[in-house]
């Protein structure tokens, strides 16, 4: 599993070209956000963090219509803030990063198929900034912004990804 390590070149990596693209191509001087952004393409990296939610039965929970359901049969609290947060990262990072793979992901095959990525993007980000206790204060503020600014946050990530994909051109 991945693990948070600000000195990892590829968490250096990632927080370059989010804050350069961020800033240069969209006008957005927000650090909190850019660190947000930054750190969740760091862990997305990793495949097992991208899919770290599970079901009772221990399988791996792929399609956000059955992360939404394991969410609402929770009690309210610190789980259920986590569960939303990810919705939102892992709504987030497939519209903002990788948009074609959406098709495969919402193809009526899928109970996604019915699910609005960014609308409930947006809402997850939006229940899980409501906790604003220990220690989730300073989190909050940022989960609040990434859920008024969806759209924007998937604009500036898709433009990170173009940025990433230029520097592996050149080499």
């Amino acid at each position: 599993m991945w693990y948070y390590n600000a000195d990892h070149p590829l968490r250096r990596y990632f927080s370059g070209l989010t804050e350069q693209t961020f800033i240069d191509a969209l006008g957005v001087a927000d650090p909190g956000l850019v660190d947000y952004l930054s750190l969740l393409l760091a862990r997305f990296v990793h495949i097992d963090a991208l899919h770290r939610l599970h079901a009772d039965s221990g399988k791996t929970l792929e399609e956000v219509a059955d992360m939404l359901m394991a969410a609402e049969a929770m009690p309210q609290g610190r789980t259920s803030r986590e569960v939303h947060r990810h919705i939102g990262d892992y709504t987030l990072f497939w519209t903002g990063v990788y948009p074609e793979a959406l098709k495969r992901l919402r193809s009526v095959l899928h109970k996604d198929h019915f699910v609005d990525y960014c609308s409930q993007g947006k809402r997850s980000y939006f229940i899980a900034s409501t906790f604003e206790d220990d220690p989730y204060r300073d989190e909050a503020p940022v989960l609040r912004r990434l859920s008024e600014q969806f759209e924007l946050c998937a604009y500036g990530l898709s433009q990170v990804r173009k940025e990433w994909e230029l520097v592996k051109a050149k080499k």
